[in-house]
């Protein structure tokens, strides 16, 4: 099935006319706006879209996606801009639909566990708006990120070793699709039979097959009793041995993180924290109180057989705020480390038996280059980061961050593991589509895309692999 891209030209006098007279300063053609809507947090140079129009209902979208769909123009859904593969990046040009507006929390149903928001709506303001309930929403990446975004990109992040990711959390969406028709995936049974799962296909596609404007999503019981803590290992391997066990023998802990050396000691100088700058488990225990102590006497006599030293806790709210803070500020932490520079980030994902392997195997490509690269990630589901620190403008450092990104992912397809476990495929991964899902399923993928957008007018150019692109080659790096 073969796919086109849209001819990017600059919009016309007559559809700038009409958005203006539409909707007046919620179209903007400013150079800073455009800017900003054209650029996130990956290394992927700037694409400004030829305008931004700032949504604030579904209907609002449906219109723009209407005329767009008339004139041929390409329109890139837009949250908070925290995406690090190039998602937001106008690359066909067109026009950016910024859902930001669009934040109102519609339903809270307290005892069905479910909530319904737009898409602009981000985790903390959800779970600020359901302080008092005894609920929260637990899919955590780190970025106070769009809910509709997250859905877009199937994020998950530090708690989706207990509590799954976007695809498990979401039961129902409202989308818009290319032509501007709405559509409503789902509703709020916990479970159905009814026909394709619409809101499975549209999770995780990167709004390349529709704008998701409003979601329906889970909310979790707050445990009664929350503890967590930290624990150094004298080396990486000692950590993931500590980490396959502890998953192994099904201890349901909440969270699992790992930080290498190189992370800990950006984290110390970054938030002020006195960590050992060693190979470091967080460790977050959620249940009863009772539970919440077999499970860390449990892995606290793991971490010891590792040579793991004694639990550092954080069991006070205030505290395990400022652990978690850490924790999510480690990425922004590492750019420190060499300023001036950006992060080449990698998220590959691994059956939990070859993590270890995986990770040993990677520290010996690390040894290798020269520029600095830290590890860490949520190694209780088998994913784990680099932060490749890069000056873009040396060709050597490009050089390096390329080498080990397709060495880490070549070794991951290989252990049958996956190119990204939650950062999506943007623009940055195209080329390892068909190596990790074979070629008649991107062809499958191609069909879908083509049926749903036949002009390929949602997000042109990511997820799916340009027809010509050269695949990576089969052979095994492991």
């Amino acid at each position: 099935m073969s796919i086109s891209y849209p001819s990017h030209r600059p919009l016309s006098d007559d559809v700038t006319t009409t958005l203006k007279r539409r909707f007046g300063c919620r179209f903007s053609q400013g150079e800073s706006i455009r800017l900003q809507h054209g650029r996130d947090e990956s290394v992927h140079e700037p694409a400004p879209p030829d305008g931004v129009f700032f949504a604030q209902t579904t209907a609002e979208v449906a219109e723009i996606a209407g005329l767009c769909h008339l004139h041929r123009i390409p329109m890139i859904a837009y949250g908070v801009g925290s995406s690090v593969e190039g998602h937001v990046l106008a690359t066909h040009g067109g026009i950016s639909i910024d859902l930001s507006g669009m934040n109102r929390i519609v339903a809270v149903h307290a005892e069905d566990l479910d909530a319904t928001v737009e898409a602009g709506v981000t985790r903390l303001q959800l779970n600020s708006a359901l302080k008092g309930s005894g609920l929260f929403f637990p899919i955590d990446p780190g970025a106070d990120a769009s809910l509709g975004g997250m859905a877009a990109t199937r994020a998950s992040g530090t708690n989706a070793v207990r509590y799954g990711t976007m695809r498990d959390n979401v039961l129902g969406m409202t989308v818009v699709l290319a032509d501007g028709r709405t559509i409503r995936t789902g509703g709020r049974a916990r479970k159905s039979s009814a026909g394709y799962d619409l809101t499975r296909l549209l999770i995780g596609s990167e709004g390349t097959l529709g704008i998701v404007t409003e979601l329906t999503v889970k909310l979790h019981p707050i445990p009664d009793a929350i503890s967590a803590a930290v624990c150094a290992f004298p080396d990486i391997k000692a950590a993931v041995n500590t980490v396959i066990q502890t998953i192994q023998l099904g201890v349901p802990v909440a969270r699992i993180e790992l930080l290498d050396a190189l992370t800990l000691s950006a984290v110390n100088r970054h938030s002020h924290t006195a960590l050992e700058e060693l190979p470091t488990l967080f460790f977050e225990f959620h249940g009863s109180a009772a539970s919440v102590k077999e499970q860390a006497q449990m892995v606290q006599e793991i971490a010891a057989s590792f040579g793991g030293r004694d639990f550092d806790w954080a069991t006070h709210g205030e505290d395990r705020s400022r652990l978690w803070q850490a924790r999510h500020d480690a990425y922004f932490a590492c750019l420190q480390l060499k300023p001036g520079c950006r992060a080449f980030p990698t998220d590959v994902c691994v059956p939990i038996s070859r993590l270890a392997e995986c990770i040993q195997a990677t520290n010996e490509d690390i040894a290798q280059v020269s520029i600095p690269i830290a590890l860490f990630g949520h190694v209780g589901d088998g994913n784990f980061h680099l932060v490749v620190l890069v000056d873009p403008a040396s060709q050597q450092d490009m050089q390096d961050a390329e080498w080990i990104n397709e060495r880490v992912i070549e070794r991951a397809l290989a252990m049958s593991g996956t190119c990204t476990g939650e950062h999506g495929i943007g623009i940055g991964k195209t080329r390892f589509m068909v190596r990790e899902h074979g070629a008649e399923a991107i062809a499958v993928m191609r069909a879908i895309k083509s049926a749903l957008d036949p002009h390929n007018l949602l997000n042109p150019g990511k997820v799916l692999p340009p027809e010509d692109a050269a695949q990576l080659p089969s052979d095994s790096a492991a």
